[in-house]
C-alpha cells in the first residue's frame, strides 16, 4: 500500500487529536519521540559514544532533550547545544529540559562552532520552522553541515519546509531522518529528499485511527506498489491485447531520442511499437531495433494513417521546434488519441496553450516553468503546487520529473515516486520514461495509472541499474530492469 504523507498543519492536527481525543499526554508523545530517536541512533551508529544534540526552543528541541537524557543514562558522553536565547518555550519542552538537567546534563550555548562528536542530532526546528533560518540559527546549521560526524534529524531536517521540501536558505544535510507519527510531504521531493538522507518513520504508538483522523495531502509509492497495477497476463494472450504505441519524433540528428522512447515502450510490454520520424532517421532507427516498425512522416498527410492505426501516441522525443515538429504535433492533437507529450512537444504546447484532457505530460522543471509561464525557481519552491497547477491548466495528468517525481491529475491528490537517483541525470532518461508510460496506457491503464506506474517503474529501474555506480549510467541501461519490473510476479 502507498504511504500517506501529510503537511505540517495536518501533523499538528493529528497531535491534537491524540492529546485531546485519545487522552495521550503531550509529554508522553515527546518521551516516545525521544526514545524512538535514541533507538534509531543506536541502530545506525552502535559504536557512537560522544553524542551532540542541537536543541531548538520548540517541541523538536524537547524531543532532543529526551534523547540526550536517555543517551546519558546509557553511559554516553552527551553535549546539548542551544542557540542564544533558545531556552524551551512549550510546557512539554520545558519538562524535557528540566528532566535533562535533573539527570546531570549540562547545556552549552552556541557561539559559532560545535564540539567534535561521533554523532550529532538535529533537534533544532522540525515542522515548526516558519521562516528562513538566519543569524545564529543559520550559523549553527552551517556548522553542523561542516563537521564530519553523521547527523540524525528528528522529524524534519532543520531549514527544510515540511510541506514543500524547499530549502530557501541553509538546511541541515542529514544522514538519517526519523519522521514522527506521519510522513511529511516535504521530505520526499526536491531539496527535502536530498537533505533528509535515509528516511525512517515511527508512529509513536498511536493507533491507525489517530493517523487517519486527518486525510493525507499526498501518497508515496514504492517498488512493491507496482504489482497493484500489473498482474499476470492471460494464457491466451496475443499482441493485439496490449496495444499499438506510435512514437513520433526524431528531428534530423536526433534519431537516438525516438529510438530510446520506442525501446522503452517495447520493454514495458506494448504489443506493437511504431516510429514516425524524418526520412533520414528511418534506417538508423530500424537498425537499432528490429522489432520496431519505422516510417518516414515528413507531412501531416503521411502521419495520418500511422495515427489511425495507433492506440496510444507518444510525441516529442528528439522533436525539435521547427515547422515539421509543429505540424506533426497539431496533427497528433487533432487525431484525438490517448497521448504522452514529452520534451519539445511540451515546449510547443507552452507556446500555444490548450487543454489536452486525454494526455499525460512529462515535464522536467524547465519545461514545467514554460508551460506555466513561470520560472524554474518557482516550480522547485513548491513542486506539489506546480504539478497541480499544470494538471488543472491543461486538464491532463502530469509527471513532474526530478528528485521525488510528483504525479498529479485534475482534482486528485498528488503522488510521489520514492525511486530514482542522481545517476539518472543524463540524456535519454526522459525519452525512455515517455515510452514506458505510453506502453502501460496501451495495455489498459488509464492516464493517471500509466503515469504513476510508469514513473515508478522507471525510477526503480534506474535504482537497479545504478547498482554498478551512478556515474556513467545510460538511459539504455534501464531497459533490462524495466522488463523485470513490469513482471512483478517474477521478481
Amino acid at each position: 500500500m502507498p504511504i500517506p504523507l501529510h503537511r505540517a498543519q495536518d501533523a499538528q492536527a493529528i497531535d491534537r487529536y491524540a492529546i485531546e481525543t485519545l487522552g495521550v499526554a503531550a509529554y508522553t508523545l515527546m518521551r516516545r519521540a525521544g526514545d524512538a530517536a535514541w533507538v534509531r541512533l543506536k541502530a545506525h551508529w552502535p559504536a557512537a559514544h560522544r553524542i551532540g544534540v542541537l536543541c531548538g526552543p520548540g517541541n523538536n528541541g524537547g524531543d532532543g532533550y529526551v534523547l540526550a537524557r536517555l543517551a546519558r543514562i546509557a553511559g554516553a558522553e552527551v553535549q546539548v547545544v542551544i542557540l542564544p536565547g533558545g531556552e524551551p518555550r512549550s510546557e512539554s519542552a520545558r519538562q524535557a529540559h528540566a528532566d535533562w538537567l535533573a539527570a546531570g546534563g549540562n547545556i552549552m550555548v552556541f557561539a559559532g562552532s560545535l564540539p567534535v562528536r561521533d554523532v550529532w542530532v538535529d533537534a533544532l526546528f522540525g515542522i515548526g520552522l516558519a521562516r528562513v533560518p538566519e543569524g545564529f540559527a543559520a550559523a549553527a546549521i552551517q556548522a553542523l553541515n561542516a563537521q564530519m560526524a553523521p547527523v540524525l534529524a528528528l522529524d524534519v531536517p532543520s531549514g527544510v519546509d515540511a510541506d514543500t521540501g524547499a530549502a530557501a536558505g541553509v538546511s541541515v544535510r542529514a544522514d538519517v531522518c526519523i519522521e514522527f507519527i506521519v510522513g511529511k510531504c516535504g521530505l520526499h521531493t526536491g531539496a527535502g529528499r536530498d537533505s533528509s538522507g535515509h528516511r525512517e518513520s515511527d508512529a509513536l504508538g498511536l493507533p491507525h485511527k489517530a493517523c487517519a483522523a486527518v486525510p493525507p495531502y499526498a501518497w508515496l509509492y514504492r517498488q512493491p506498489d507496482i504489482s497493484a497495477f500489473l498482474g499476470p497476463r492471460p494464457g491466451n494472450a496475443h499482441k493485439g491485447l496490449f496495444g499499438h504505441v506510435l512514437c513520433v519524433g526524431g528531428e534530423r540528428g536526433m534519431a537516438g531520442a525516438i529510438t530510446l522512447c520506442a525501446a522503452g515502450a517495447l520493454r514495458a510490454g506494448a504489443g506493437l511499437v511504431s516510429v514516425a520520424t524524418r526520412t533520414v532517421n528511418v534506417p538508423i532507427v530500424q537498425g537499432q531495433r528490429a522489432e520496431l516498425m519505422v516510417s518516414a512522416a515528413e507531412s501531416a498527410e503521411e502521419l495520418a494513417p500511422l495515427l489511425e492505426r495507433a492506440s496510444v501516441v507518444v510525441i516529442g522525443p528528439g522533436f525539435g521546434s521547427q515547422a515539421w515538429a509543429a505540424n506533426a504535433l497539431q496533427a497528433t492533437l487533432d487525431a484525438g488519441k490517448p497521448l504522452v507529450l514529452d520534451a519539445d512537444a511540451l515546449n510547443l504546447l507552452a507556446r500555444t496553450p490548450r487543454q489536452v484532457p486525454n494526455a499525460v505530460l512529462t515535464p522536467h522543471p524547465g519545461e514545467a516553468a514554460r508551460l506555466l509561464a513561470s520560472d524554474v525557481a518557482t516550480v522547485q519552491r513548491d513542486r506539489f503546487a506546480a504539478a497541480t497547477a499544470l494538471a488543472q491548466r491543461y486538464q491532463a495528468c502530469v509527471v513532474l520529473k526530478g528528485a521525488g517525481t510528483v504525479i498529479a491529475a485534475p482534482g486528485g491528490h498528488p503522488c510521489i515516486v520514492d525511486a530514482g537517483n542522481p545517476g539518472m541525470a543524463s540524456g535519454g532518461m526522459g525519452d525512455v520514461l515517455a515510452g514506458v508510460i505510453a506502453a502501460l496506457r496501451a495495455q489498459g491503464l488509464d492516464g493517471y495509472e500509466a503515469a504513476l506506474c510508469g514513473a515508478l517503474v522507471h525510477g526503480c529501474a534506474g535504482d537497479l541499474a545504478a547498482a554498478d555506480g551512478e556515474r556513467g549510467l545510460l538511459a539504455s541501461d534501464l531497459l533490462p530492469a524495466i522488463r523485470q519490473l513490469v513482471n512483478p510476479v517474477c521478481i
